[in-house]
């Protein structure tokens, strides 16, 4: 499953490009869905694959400038959000659909599947059976906190159809009530900052993740192959793909199909994870809670997108196919065998 895997995180990146790109034009040019939004993408994503070239260093100090910036912009809008939320914005009046509100799990797990790349870390740890499982819950409990204080901010200060209506840019559309035109332009910055820390850090990951496939011989030769400095064709391999799928796919689209891609991955993982549990002493018991789950969630979803919107089911298909005859031509052409990673 990696040509499968890679897919999911280009997806997954190409989505974060587009609101990026979005959040920018809205801001610099006034419409967040013509052809501006591309364009300001394509910047973005170009600017991020140099810095990702340059080196890890030139990474690190971005992603820490970037994320200081963000975190406190996003934190004073929540709290004085929360402050200014009016009760009967939270009113629908009636309750959303059961089918609707199960598939949209499917959609809050992809939000989340960033956290993965932590696990990368681990062989820099110096205890990493103890620091990993606290720093995975550390992280994922703050941003669980900031996402539901964001989403009441949001929705506490917007009406339904005003955030339908906004679409990409509805977190700076629910500064404007609490903070004018200032905060909205305030806003936006800190969500181009935002996305663009996703985008980068996306990258970075990607980059590693597929040398090292490529290295144990699971991706073809060039993502492992140096062009200047820390690039690798992979990483211009990627890029190109980033773009290409946010130029030509609309946001739902992409987030519709990174998100059944995301979930199949998993689920693989955790399949995975079950036939290796005694080596890894990992319960049998949650793992197999988490197969189950996850299988619940990708049935519903799809269950949801077939009654609602075919369409991108059937792009899910073409990903889907694509990948795994991909996956099978590199099998069958570069003679590979996938190599267990634990011996």
């Amino acid at each position: 499953l990696s040509v499968f895997f890679f897919g999911a995180l280009v997806i997954g990146t190409a989505m974060v490009a587009k609101a990026a790109g979005a959040y920018a034009a809205d801001l610099l040019v006034g419409d967040a869905t013509g052809v501006w939004a591309n364009v300001f993408s394509t910047v973005i994503v170009v600017a991020l694959a140099a810095v990702n070239i340059i080196g890890a260093k030139a990474v690190s100090s971005a992603e820490r400038v970037i994320v200081a910036a963000k975190l406190t912009v996003l934190v004073i809008f929540a709290a004085v959000g929360l402050v200014t939320l009016q009760g009967s914005f939270l009113t629908t009046g009636a309750a959303p659909a059961t089918s609707g509100l199960l598939a949209s799990v499917g959609l809050t797990f992809f939000a989340y599947t960033g956290f993965g790349v932590i696990a990368n870390t681990a062989e820099d740890m110096a205890d990493p059976k103890r620091t990993l499982p606290r720093a995975i819950f550390i992280a994922v409990g703050l941003v669980i906190a900031l996402y539901l204080a964001l989403t009441l901010a949001v929705f506490g200060n917007l009406s339904v159809a005003d955030v339908i209506a906004a679409k990409e840019t509805a977190l700076a559309e629910a500064a404007r009530p609490v903070f004018g035109q200032t905060g909205f332009t305030i806003m936006a910055i800190a969500a181009v900052l935002s996305t663009a820390s996703a985008i980068n850090a996306n990258l970075y990951g990607m980059l590693n993740i597929t040398y090292l496939l490529a290295k144990d011989g699971e991706l073809p030769e060039p993502f492992e192959r140096r062009v200047w400095r820390s690039g690798t064709e992979g990483l211009l391999l990627t890029t190109a793909l980033v773009l290409l799928l946010t130029n030509f796919l609309d946001l739902s689209a992409i987030a519709a199909v990174g998100s059944t891609a995301t979930l199949l991955v998993y689920l693989a993982v955790q399949i995975g994870h079950l036939r290796l549990a005694d080596e890894t002493g990992a319960s049998r018991v949650v793992v197999g809670l988490g197969i189950v789950a996850t299988a619940w969630v990708i049935g519903q979803f799809v269950l949801f997108t077939a009654q609602n919107n075919p369409a991108r089911l059937g792009l899910v298909a073409v990903f889907a196919a694509v990948a795994l005859a991909t996956e099978w031509v590199l099998q069958r052409t570069k003679r590979r065998t996938i190599r267990p990673r634990i011996t």
